[in-house]
């Protein structure tokens, strides 16, 4: 059932991203008085599940979900329609409108969806506000990953500042340290401020991780996966404060202390209110207890911010500019090979992994207007058959007055869909591949 919400989700999303892009073409060749033959959600391939001609437009939905379009009556697109071409050009067609005019109808795409990002965001601030946990309120400081041990970090150290920049929320740290190759990492220890140096070639590894830290907190137990720990006499909201007669204080010590040995016994102390309590529990045979934890959100008090309609504008523009420069970041890595970001280029499955297992309305709309984002991003790149490859050939006639050929647009297409086809197919290849990693 997770699978499926998720699947939904995405799909919903990803339809809603499409007419709108799309509409964005519609809208400005109507403007111009550009025939639009074709409006789709989704690919016809060969057939089409639903189809209405109405006026010179035939609206319909396809059965292949890998994106929608339109066909606009006079232009080389991936219908690849050479037989109109050969026609003298029609008052109605694409190619024989001024070059300004065609340039803002391929861009008519990417401009609703950057704009719809930021409509979102608007959107969410006014609605839900804006919760988070502050630095200054996790007060143990973090537990890392084994990488960032690596270089020197130790568990409870408090993070203060990347290359110089004050850090406000916990949950961007990972973001940063990734995204903007942070070289000094500024921590707090045993009330001693230190400089810790990020080696070269850091990057590539932290990539590959789903997350780098977590707020340091007890172990106090939350719930249980099976009924060994409840039979040795654990309930929930017990604290784990001691393993085999050595005292603990933290989830990360704990996970140490017992190192994930499969078929184990081990003699836990616990706090139960001002009880202490003497156990005797194992592991099974993968090294689990078999119970859940509390974890950070339940220790630390979050800031809830709320903003009025006309406060949310201006917190909604911000959030979507930073997320778009975010985005160019993360895209300018795929080109340094020495980031191996390219290992982490996923498809639909990757995609479909950053909803939700329930359905969350806040989450469900900040996740599309992330992707809207993406989808303007990536349809503005310069490759042929992507909206970016007709502006970068409009430009090229706009500065130099001389229109590229027909049979040159043909080829460049026909490169460009290779290229795209090529990169959807290794993404979604990575994808296959990182389900039997894990």
């Amino acid at each position: 059932m997770d699978v499926l919400i998720k699947i939904a989700q995405l799909l919903v999303s990803l339809s809603i991203l499409i007419v709108l892009h799309e509409m964005g073409h519609f809208v400005l060749a109507r403007i111009f008085k550009v025939r639009v033959e074709k409006f789709y959600l989704f690919f016809d391939a060969g057939f089409s599940l639903f189809k209405k001609k109405i006026g010179d437009t035939e609206y319909g939905i396809g059965w292949l979900p890998l994106g929608g379009y339109v066909k606009i009556s006079g232009m080389i697109d991936e219908s690849m329609d050479r037989e109109q071409m050969k026609k003298p050009a029609q008052p109605w067609e694409f190619r024989s409108k001024r070059a300004w005019q065609r340039l803002l109808i391929m861009l008519g795409g990417v401009i609703v969806n950057f704009l719809l990002a930021l409509l979102i965001y608007i959107l969410v601030f006014f609605r839900w506000g804006e919760e988070y946990v502050p630095v200054d309120r996790i007060e143990y400081g973090y537990q890392f990953e084994q990488e960032l041990l690596d270089f020197g970090l130790l568990n409870g150290d408090k993070i203060l500042a990347l290359d110089g920049v004050e850090v406000d929320r916990w949950i961007a740290i990972h973001h940063d340290i990734v995204v903007n190759e942070t070289q000094i990492i500024q921590v707090e220890r045993e009330d001693k401020l230190m400089d810790i140096h990020v080696p070269e070639g850091m990057t590539s590894k932290l990539l590959k991780l789903e997350y780098v830290m977590q707020p340091r907190v007890p172990c106090e137990v939350a719930g249980f996966t099976d009924n060994r720990m409840a039979q040795a006499g654990v309930e929930v909201n017990d604290r784990v404060i001691g393993v085999n007669g050595t005292s603990i204080q933290f989830y990360d010590e704990f996970v140490d202390m017992t190192r994930k040995e499969a078929n184990t016994s081990f003699d836990l102390t616990l706090l139960r209110g001002t009880d202490t309590i003497q156990v005797t529990t194992s592991t099974d045979e993968i090294g689990f207890f078999g119970f859940s934890r509390k974890l950070y959100n339940e220790f630390f008090e979050t800031v809830v911010v709320k903003y009025s309609f006309f406060q949310s504008i201006p917190a909604g523009i911000n959030r979507g500019f930073d997320i778009t420069k975010s985005y160019l970041k993360q895209l300018k890595m795929l080109f340094k090979p020495e980031t191996k970001a390219y290992e982490e280029l996923g498809g639909f499955i990757k995609i479909g992994s950053i909803f939700p297992s329930t359905w969350d309305w806040e989450r469900f709309w900040n996740m599309t207007a992330f992707l809207s984002i993406i989808l303007a991003i990536m349809n503005i790149l310069p490759i042929p058959a992507l909206d970016g490859g007709h502006v970068m050939f409009l430009m090229f006639e706009i500065i130099t007055g001389r229109k590229p050929g027909d049979k040159f647009m043909e080829y460049a297409q026909i490169v460009g869909m290779v290229l795209l086809l090529s990169l959807l197919l290794y993404a979604n290849l990575n994808d296959i591949i990182g389900l039997f990693k894990n």
